[in-house]
């Protein structure tokens, strides 16, 4: 288990009920392996609210809505038609990088994966989005560093609403819509 999800196993007790995933068969339809920390993550959380704000999507989420295959399948589009209208980001101008969304906010903000070529799944990185506009944060983390860590306050977004997170936290797991 990583500090990280240890940490949010403090914050937010895990849910009786854990979610098991054929992760195989979800890399597969995805294209793309995943890091083995938001693997465990969603074994032990599922897709989730926290401080009901950010969601983490979750492959085959019971809410239809924070399913990470319907968010992978949709997002490279949409992003294609960003970029003909503002300027893509940095990290994105390395040939063959490109983001996988992993989690999305209330306001429509969203994070991802920084994927860059020959770069493992455990080694990439957390990029985040403003809901509408063209800002964009790279936090050298992986996903579940970044939501403990902003949970304790100790990672800034300029970008996330500046209530999040709570003092006192809150945490659902999703449910079907």
């Amino acid at each position: 288990m990583t500090n990280a999800l240890t940490r949010l196993l403090e914050i937010a007790p895990a849910p009786s009920e854990p979610r098991r995933k054929d992760w195989s068969a979800v890399e597969s339809r995805l294209g793309v392996g995943l890091p083995a920390d938001y693997k465990e993550f969603i074994q032990v959380y599922g897709g989730s609210d926290w401080d009901d704000y950010l969601y983490v999507l979750e492959p085959d989420c019971p809410n239809k809505h924070y399913d990470l295959i319907k968010w992978a399948g949709f997002q490279p589009d949409a992003l294609e038609g960003l970029w003909e209208v503002e300027k893509k980001p940095a990290e994105l101008e390395v040939e063959g990088s490109r983001v996988l969304p992993w989690a999305t906010t209330d306001n429509g903000e969203c994070l991802y994966w920084l994927i860059r070529p020959g770069l493992e799944p455990d080694r990439w990185t957390v990029m985040v989005n403003e809901a509408r506009g063209e800002r964009w944060e790279h936090f050298p983390v992986s996903c579940t560093q970044f939501l403990a860590a902003s949970l304790d306050g100790d990672l800034q977004s300029e970008i996330l609403w500046s209530q999040y997170p709570r003092e006192t936290h809150e945490f659902f797991q999703l449910g079907p819509a």
